[in-house]
């Protein structure tokens, strides 16, 4: 590593520590922590003004996993760890239907409002419960966090519980990569064998089922044995989603002592990724493509959301740990360069989170049921840690 190169990942690390700590979580701290009900608030607008007092179920979990990792930070505010255990609270005692199954949505003080047939809420929760051990040394939360993963894996697996996506028979990505990242978290509490069993489940489905080197990606939805659904749903590459998975497979590969199988696989689904996603023309990591290059399906398909952009930025850097090819350092570069040009509002605080194609702000709302405390800060905190460690 040059001294240019390594100075860049040192501004980089420090940008994002401090960005962090003063801007990312002082924010939602300020305009989403629920101090009379618990638990967060994420439909906020530019200057952090309540828009809608509804709360996705998902953002206790997510805000719960945030704010538990950077409690243990050096110098970590006292404040942050009691809003993380207030939204663990909010999610026990209020979040869970009498099924098991989470709901997606709850009033403010914690009524139900909706439920859908996902089950994101629960790995978040796990996931939140899991750091929040790590974070305080109660242990009744890594068996919460493992009880909560046994529950999930029984939801998915038992017939009829969850209503199907359609009435065509398929497999989706989305919970099959998700469910590796859950339990690298809840891992990092206990040892119980079922943790190890998914992740090797879910690795294995990657590739057998979703990667498709004819189209070098990995498909969103395919059939029971990895079809091609030659649809526009079938044909639909979510990038942002793709380069995740291939981080994530990245940290097994590194909590396995760097396996090598692992370093591939995940080095060529991030290579797809960036071919499919990265535009060329105005930077950014684009929304969704299609595989046989038809015009894609979705509305905001040429979009530059604000979570891919913090994907990429992850992806690369732990490509380049893992393989030390300079490629991903500069993948590296152009993501963070576009990220912190487009994204960050310098006046009000916090990340734009949707771009149009050339980067002009489409809303400017901080957010919503679904944008809020998560990609952005887990970005800051993971990566500022491979960029240290990478020095």
């Amino acid at each position: 590593m040059t001294t240019e190169q390594s100075n860049f990942l040192s501004a980089c690390s420090g940008q994002y520590k401090a960005d962090l700590k003063g801007n990312i979580l002082p924010f939602w701290m300020k305009y989403g922590y629920d101090r009379k009900h618990g638990g967060v608030y994420t439909c906020v607008d530019r200057d952090g003004t309540l828009m809608d007092t509804t709360k996705s179920v998902w953002f206790q979990g997510r805000f719960g996993y945030i704010m538990s990792r950077a409690a243990q930070l050096p110098d970590a505010d006292p404040e942050w760890i009691e809003a993380a255990g207030s939204a663990i609270d909010f999610i026990e005692k209020y979040c869970i239907d009498t099924d098991g199954h989470m709901f997606f949505t709850v009033t403010e003080d914690g009524r139900p409002v909706q439920k859908r047939r996902y089950v994101f809420s629960e790995c978040f929760a796990a996931m939140a419960m899991a750091e929040y051990a790590a974070a305080t040394g109660n242990g009744k939360y890594a068996e919460k966090a493992v009880d909560m993963f046994r529950n999930t894996l029984r939801m998915l697996s038992l017939p009829g519980f969850l209503p199907p996506k359609t009435y065509i028979p398929g497999r989706g990505h989305s919970i099959t990569m998700m469910l590796i990242n859950v339990a690298q978290v809840v891992r990092k509490v206990s040892s119980d064998p079922i943790l190890d069993a998914r992740i090797d489940q879910s690795i294995e489905e990657l590739a057998k089922y979703f990667m498709h080197p004819e189209f070098k990606t990995i498909l969103e939805t395919v059939g029971p044995e990895g079809e091609f659904i030659d649809t526009c749903a079938g044909r639909t590459i979510n990038p942002g989603h793709c380069i995740e998975t291939g981080w994530f497979i990245l940290d097994v590969a590194r909590s396995r002592g760097w396996d090598a199988s692992l370093v591939k696989m995940g080095t060529t689904i991030i290579d797809w990724a960036w071919d499919w996603g990265w535009d060329e023309q105005y930077g950014g990591m684009i929304n969704f493509r299609d595989c046989r290059n038809f015009p894609p399906q979705d509305y905001s398909q040429d979009m530059k959301f604000w979570w891919p952009q913090c994907e990429a930025i992850i992806a690369a850097l732990y490509a380049y740990k893992a393989t030390g090819d300079e490629k991903y350092l500069e993948m590296h570069r152009k993501a963070h360069e576009y990220a912190y040009t487009h994204l960050k509002d310098n006046e009000y605080g916090e990340w734009y989170g949707y771009l149009h194609r050339d980067g002009t702000v489409a809303q400017p709302a901080k957010g919503n049921l679904f944008k809020g405390p998560f990609h952005i800060p887990r970005m800051m905190l993971v990566a500022s840690e491979l960029c240290d460690g990478l020095l």
